[in-house]
Order: structure tokens, then sequence, then C-alpha cells
């Protein structure tokens, strides 16, 4: 075994417990529902002063060039969201309904609107304690919070405390970006790159990494301009297309909606692909989607929003506010609909394997037994195609429940490679099937093979059952430029965290690992599940949730008394805006408001 295969074994082996009993335990879901309550009460619900103000702010209608910073508003609210909209909005959403089921979606809506009141809170204390020092180039985030407002401003001890403290969240964030910041994206475009067009995900993994490098050299400027252009395109293009699926498939969108809001409160039985999911499975799954995909409570975002041009922090904050909105009730929510309304979270099997097939154990190892070759699949609607690399699985029973899905029935999963030129039966090229082991005393229920969509793929896949080619065509080009828009977000996190901890010598050397670990994640063995799928994004989620939220919820209370200060002087007329909304072409190549 190599290293890195067992580098593999080691994480899967232990890092899923980890996350579900320590990272994303009961307890978990409990701290971050009261907190939002807490501060969209706190704030009296500032979620709505988001879709007011904060639209007018984004407009350009307060810049002023004179202000502190690096970018304006909008391209601070577009660097943040191409941080936050990437493939958490595509795979993550595919991964809950898949796993949760409708029910999850629902759970998303709740997390999108407490997150607007989170996120408005953390970014405000980012920006009342981010360092301007350098106008052109300012730092902030949660690590600069504790830091100037709590160990700058008490002294004595409790200085090295807070950078302490301080340090642990850069920590949390390093682990943050590297996993799903970074890995996650580009497992999700390799994969989806290989079952479309049979590119091997090793040769992705490598132009992802090259492209991400050109931007993330230019540092947040050029990071702001790309954001700023690519943001709004990759939106609105992915909006339009989803909004014409819903269209072709009208007459289930009621009943998807009303199906939401029951299967919320209710398990979710298995039929299909779907292997079933209890209430609070699919309760749970909703969360930690939704919280990866918006980032609310884990402070990643606050780091772009301290570099606008601002000298008033609740401005920033409340633009903030928006991001949720955008990333979670608009875009997560178009995917969740596109894949209900096309019935592919529960699709039915592609048709029967014309093989033999059965699971045998041997020495006491349970393995899958029978014929291998490829050309015993059913054929796949156009514009689908076997390749080599491709995912697929037969549905089989166990003896035990599973107290997740509350059902018996489990995944035999297979994946289709080449067949070596020595083979006994196969001539060189041909696509034969390497069986995963199964579990130990599953039984295969029946030869009903099932492609396996893991994320992303799962989306495209929506898409070309509403219009075929659509998923192909359109969801890949849209994961490429989401996945880059998140990357070189997240690259700039770390980079942040990376300069509190070292200082800026080493920026270089963490980029360039930073592009190799993305390189790392498109080897196919890396992820093969959903469920591993799942952990990758939660580990980077949750020890940053971690480590931010005790910290936003003892400042809290100076966000909550600058909230009061700005909208007071709003309300007496004392803030009207100082000149009209420039051209919004003005607005998003940045250009100073004269």
């Amino acid at each position: 075994m190599n290293p890195l295969q067992r580098a593999l074994e080691l994480y899967n082996n232990h890092v899923p417990q980890f996350v579900d009993s320590v990272l994303w335990g009961q307890h978990t879901f409990v701290i971050l529902l009261g907190v939002g309550l807490l501060f969209t009460i706190w704030s009296k619900f500032i979620q709505f002063r988001a879709l007011t103000h904060g639209v007018s702010v984004i407009r350009g209608k307060y810049d002023d060039k004179n202000d502190p910073g690096a970018i304006n508003h909008f391209q601070a609210l577009s660097a943040a969201l191409s941080a936050t909209v990437g493939l958490g909005n595509i795979g993550g959403v595919a991964v809950a309904v898949a796993v949760g089921g409708p029910g999850a979606v629902f759970w998303m809506w709740v997390v999108g609107f407490l997150g607007m009141a989170i996120k408005s809170v953390e970014v405000t204390l980012a920006m009342l304690y981010r360092d301007t020092s350098d106008p052109d180039n300012p730092h902030g985030g949660a690590m600069w919070v504790i830091k100037r407002g709590f160990g700058d401003r008490v002294g004595g001890v409790a200085k090295p405390i807070a950078w302490v403290v301080g340090a642990i969240f850069c920590i949390t964030l390093l682990i943050s970006t590297v996993t799903g910041g970074n890995m996650f994206q580009v497992w999700n475009v390799a994969s989806i790159t290989n079952e479309y067009f049979g590119i091997p995900q090793i040769v992705t993994g490598i132009f992802l990494a090259s492209l991400t490098a050109l931007v993330i050299i230019g540092g947040i400027k050029r990071i702001g301009a790309v954001a700023g252009k690519l943001v709004p395109f990759m939106c609105g293009m992915y909006i339009i297309a989803g909004i014409v699926v819903l269209f072709v498939e009208g007459k289930n969108v009621p009943n998807m909606l009303m199906f939401i809001v029951q299967d919320a409160f209710s398990p979710t039985h298995a039929g299909g692909a779907f292997l079933g999911a209890t209430a609070w499975f699919g309760l749970t799954t909703g969360l930690r989607r939704a919280l990866f995909s918006n980032e609310a409570g884990q402070g990643s975002s606050p780091i772009a929003h301290s570099a606008a041009k601002t000298d008033e922090p609740v401005r920033e904050g409340v633009v903030a506010g928006l991001e949720p909105f955008v990333d979670t009730c608009l875009v997560c929510t178009l995917t969740a609909l596109v894949i209900l309304s096309t019935n592919t979270w529960n699709r039915e099997a592609e048709g029967e394997f014309a093989g033999e097939v059965s699971i045998v154990e041997v020495d006491g190892t349970w393995q899958v037994a029978g014929d291998v070759n490829a050309s015993k699949l059913p054929e796949l609607p156009a514009p689908a195609k076997w390749l080599a690399g491709n995912r697929l699985f037969l549905m089989g029973e166990l003896d035990a429940v599973n107290e997740n899905q509350d059902t018996r029935l489990v995944k035999i999963l297979g994946t289709l490679t080449t067949a070596e030129a020595d083979g006994p039966d196969y001539s060189q090229g041909d696509l034969i099937i390497h069986w995963d082991d199964p579990p130990a005393g599953a039984r295969i229920i029946n030869k009903g093979i099932f492609t396996e969509l893991v994320g992303a793929r799962l989306t495209g896949n929506a898409f070309d059952r509403a219009i075929p080619g659509l998923g192909k065509w359109l969801v890949t080009l849209t994961c490429w430029l989401f996945a880059l828009s998140t990357m070189i977000s997240w690259s700039y996190y770390g980079e942040q965290g990376v300069i509190y901890l070292f200082g800026s010598w080493a920026v270089l050397a963490y980029k360039i690992i930073f592009c190799l670990l993305a390189i790392v994640a498109s080897i196919p063995a890396f992820i093969r599940t959903d469920a591993q799928l799942g952990v990758l994004a939660d580990l980077g989620t949750g020890v940053m949730l971690l480590a931010n939220v005790p910290i936003i919820v003892v400042m809290g209370y100076q966000s909550m008394r600058a909230f009061g200060d700005y909208f007071g002087r709003l309300k007496r007329g004392e803030m009207d805006a100082p000149h009209k909304a420039p051209p919004f072409e003005d607005v998003v190549e940045g250009k100073d408001v004269e």
C-alpha cells in the first residue's frame, strides 16, 4: 500500500466518525439555530434591511473613492459570493436531496433566512476591527476581531490569549480552504467532466489548478475584478437555465414545493435510487449542506468583505446579508427544484444487467461474483453513455436497519475500468466492471442497474432529463465557472490566515500548496460515494464553526450597537446617498465614482 492509499484509508476510517460525533452532533444544530434566532431577533430582523438598503449600497449610491479599502461594495459582495456560490449549490444540494430527501430543502431555507442575520453580524464585526494600515490591502476576519477587539483593547495577558484564539481560527480556516474551498470543488468538476466527456479526472485537476494560479497571483484586486464579472454571468446563466427546466416541468413544481414542506417533518420512504431518510436525518443533512453552501457563521466571507471601500462598518454588514439570500434562497432552491421535479433523486434503474451477478463469501471476505463485461449493461439514454471511470450500483439489502435511513437498503457499487491487454476474456480497451467489496451480509435484490450520480453529476442528469444535452453542456460549464470562482476566493481566505500566522513571506509557498492539492483531489480514488463527499465538505465547515461561533456570540453586542447607531442616523436623514447610482458597468468594473 503506497503512502497516498494509506492516507486515504486513515481518512476514511477515522474522519467521518469525528465529523459526525464531534463537529456535527445534535449540539451543533441546536447552537446554530439558536444563534441564528438570537441575532435575528436582537437585530430586529436585519434580513429586511439587507433586501432593501443593502441593494442601494451595492448599486454604488454610497461609494466614495476616498474611503479605505481596495474594492467597491459590489465587488466585495461578488468576491464573497464567488466563494459561496460554488459547487455547494450544484453538488452540495444534490447530496442533500439524494441523501436527506426533499425535506432537507426546507431546512436549507431556514438556514438561509437565519444566515442572513448571522452574516450581517459577523461582517459588521470584521469591518469594525479590520486592519487598514495599508488602505489598498486591508486585512479582516474573526482573527482580527478577537485580536484587536479583545486583546488590544484589554491588554496585558489578554493579548497573547487573543492571538492564540485568532491562530486557532486561522488553522480551521486553512482546513476549510483545503477541503471545501478547494478539493470539494475540484472533485466535482473532474467527476462531471469525466462522466460526460471521458476526460481523465487528473487532467481536469491540473487544468483547473493552473487557471486558479493565474488569477490568485494578482491578489485581492484581481480576484475582485474577476469575480465582479464572473459571478453575475455565471449566476444569471444558471438561473435562466433552471427557470427553463422548471417551465418544462411546470406541472410538477407545485407538488414538489408542498412535498418539501411536508417531508421536512416526516420520514421519506425509499423509492428508486433513493434509500430513504428519517425526518431528523433530512433536517441535519439540509442544515449541513446549507451551511457549507452559504458559509453563515463560518467566518470566511468577512475576510472578503473587509476589503470593501467604506468608512461605515454596518454598510458592508448589510450588504453581506444578501449572500445567503442569493446563495441559498435562490440558487440552491433552483437546483433542488430541478432535481426533484424531474424525479432524478428517486430515478428508476437504467435497465437490467444482462449477465449473472451475486454476492459470495470467500474465506470471510464478501465479494461480488459473476459477469463483469460492460456490454451486459443496459444502454443509457442520450446524450449519456458508459465511459471508463463511471460509477454504477445494484440495489442490495442488509439484515439490520440503517437508523438514518430507516431502511435495510444498501448500494452495491462498481466502477467501469479499461481491461488490461492480458485479461482472460477481453481485448485491451474493453470496459469491465470493477465491483467494490460489498457490506458484510448484503444480498442483491434484483439486477436493476443504476448510474451512481454523486454531487454535480446528479444535477447534470436532472437537467438532461428535462432537456437532453442541457446538463452535459450547461451544467458542466457552470461547474467549471462555479468551482473556479470559489477556489480563487477561498485561496484569498487561506492567504489571510497564513499572513496572520506566519506573515507575508509564506504566501507564495501557500499558493503553490493550494494548487497542488487541487490536483490531488482529482485523483479518481479520492472520493467514491455521496457520504465521502459530504464528509469532505462537513470537515472544513465544522471546524470553522467551532472556532468562529464563540467569537461572534461574545462580540456580537458590538454589532448590535453599531446597527442601532447606523440605522438611527439613516432614519434621521443624516446619511442620504451622496450621489445617484452610477452606470452598472462602472460598478462592475470597480471604477471610482467622481
